[in-house]
């Protein structure tokens, strides 16, 4: 009998130690991982990935760890459009996305990459943060996918192996790779280009086998993906303003527990003020690294007449039924 109650009592220890070490086990997988992807690389100069990681530390700080968001950089999830489908069906998590190509999901979104819309950064977040943002958002929303914040990817510029651009005329007869948008390749063709609509993850390669001449890029980008190997001029058109679009699957966000939301809602506030500050940053340093590393840098002359130049873009935007759209951001700018 002596036996027996010792023995009840070594199996009784031994089941308290077993739940005493299970306990870390069963927390951990309480956690809930939310995976991010974006195209372009993971650099500390890239603004997607800087972006993706100031939402990753605050999305964990402010879930007190019952999140954990995992980093997915060069298309490691697909493409922008594959992620953003990806999104709509439940299928991918979220994103960094640059804003044409939501704006294959959701047209109303081609309104921010209008050339010449924007004449700074600062017009372009109160805008964003107003009321142009939010019926952009909702108009999203409306689609599955949910816009936690208008990221900063900086303006946009001219790069190509053909020759400097300082007036329209300098576009004419250049191959330009664009993203399979029909503002940019609007844009392209009323300036004289030849625009050929092209998926990210090919256009390195076009540029340096000749298959292009040049692309339109921000900054951070062109060094983040080392541009000024395959190209030698780089012209500060600021023709675009470049947002990047921190995105979710709404299948994903409702899975949450409501502190979750809350806890993303909040992460995703602070990372985007974050990353405009710190991509703002970064920019300035860019254009010395470009020139140290080769690459011909130009102003443009005459900003004026590339304006009247792509007119067009505007009237065409119009007449698609977007008059209202356009008055808002037109508004938004004076």
């Amino acid at each position: 009998m002596k036996r027996l109650t010792t023995l009840n009592t070594m199996a009784g220890l031994l089941t308290a130690i077993g739940l005493c070490l299970s306990l870390p086990t069963a927390q951990a997988q309480e956690k809930t991982v939310i995976k991010i992807g974006w195209t372009t690389s993971d650099g500390a100069q890239d603004p997607y990935a800087i972006g993706a990681r100031a939402f990753k530390a605050a999305v964990e700080r402010d879930s007190k760890g019952t999140l954990e968001v995992q980093l997915y950089p060069n298309r490691q999830l697909g493409d922008e459009r594959q992620m953003l489908e990806g999104m709509r069906f439940g299928t991918v998590d979220g994103g960094v996305i640059t804003n044409a190509v939501i704006a294959q999901i959701e047209p109303a979104f081609s309104v921010n990459d209008l050339p010449f819309l924007y004449s700074s950064e600062e017009q372009a977040h109160k805008a964003l943060d107003g009321a142009l943002g939010a019926e952009l958002s909702k108009r999203l929303a409306a689609k599955g996918i949910v816009m936690l914040g208008y990221m900063e990817g900086g303006f946009r510029n001219m790069i190509n192996n053909k020759r400097p651009v300082s007036v329209p005329a300098d576009v004419q007869g250049v191959k330009y790779r664009v993203m399979q948008n029909p503002v940019f390749i609007d844009m392209f063709n009323n300036m004289g280009g030849s625009a050929v609509p092209m998926a990210w993850g090919e256009t390195f390669t076009a540029v340096q086998q000749g298959t292009i001449d040049g692309l339109e890029i921000p900054l951070a980008v062109i060094e983040a993906n080392k541009y000024y190997e395959v190209t030698k001029f780089l012209s500060l058109t600021n023709h675009t303003y470049s947002m990047n679009g921190l995105t979710m699957s709404k299948r994903t966000l409702d899975k949450l527990t409501p502190e979750q939301r809350a806890a993303v809602m909040s992460a995703a506030k602070s990372a985007t003020a974050e990353q405009r500050i710190a991509a703002g940053a970064d920019a300035k340093k860019t254009l010395s690294t470009l020139e140290k590393n080769g690459m011909k840098i130009n102003a443009v002359s005459d900003v004026a007449a590339f304006r009247k130049s792509v007119a067009p873009v505007y009237e065409k935007f119009r007449q698609a039924g977007n008059g209202q759209l356009l008055d808002m951001a037109l508004a938004a700018v004076k």
